[in-house]
């Protein structure tokens, strides 16, 4: 099994990265392995709603800057990671032109991410960070994906690189959320073989206005 962290900090060895690091580490204690790969310090466009994604059948978006790449390693993983820092109480720019397209794409290409695990932690100086986790989440809820929680919201404090080590209730929360990950990847790895998926229905869209 696999976990793909995905690093939306421009900073590559800041406080996001010391959050995903630690959830990273207690997979890999449970023998899974793990990947980071860092989107916050590349220049990635948003999305701009063309629909080209929905013409293919690999999740390929029009714009050719990386994120292509990357949403094949996600589609190839069992679970996947998302990490962000908190700009203006919300996710940072870069990141979320990357999940924009990133999931998108997936919808269109066959919704590839359906029924993978899917965590998110947030790095913050001091408020924000309940908004911003919320929107990392709604990425997995809308994607039909399966999300582990933690003892406390997967939050952790700090400015300046290194602070967050300090934050003794954020290390933890990020601890307990990798074994739970882990936990969940291995009850799902099992039970594929006993239990069968719950059917996928194809998407209805009511639009509220007329």
């Amino acid at each position: 099994m696999k976990v793909i962290a995905i690093n939306g900090s421009p900073r590559n060895n800041g406080n996001t990265f010391n959050a995903l690091n630690t959830v990273l580490q207690e997979l890999e204690k449970e023998g899974i392995n793990t990947e980071i790969i860092h989107v916050g310090n590349k220049l990635i466009h948003g999305c701009i709603s063309c629909g080209k994604c929905f013409e293919t059948t690999d999740c390929r978006c029009v714009f050719n800057d990386g994120v292509n790449e990357i949403i094949q390693r996600m589609i190839e993983a069992d679970g996947i990671l998302l990490g962000s820092p908190v700009y203006y109480a919300g996710i940072n720019g870069t990141m979320k032109s990357f999940l924009d397209r990133a999931f998108f794409a997936s919808a269109g290409g066959g919704r590839p991410f359906r029924l993978k695990v899917g965590a998110a932690v947030v790095a913050v100086r001091r408020g924000g960070a309940s908004e911003t986790f919320d929107q990392l989440n709604k990425y997995f809820c809308i994607s039909e994906m399966i999300v582990p929680g933690s003892n406390y919201w997967n939050q952790i404090h700090g400015l300046m690189p290194g602070e967050s080590n300090g934050d003794a209730e954020g290390l933890q929360t990020m601890r307990v959320l990798g074994r739970n990950m882990a936990w969940l990847l291995k009850l799902m790895e099992y039970g594929k073989a006993q239990v069968p998926a719950p059917p996928e229905e194809e998407k209805i869209h009511t639009n509220f206005i007329r």
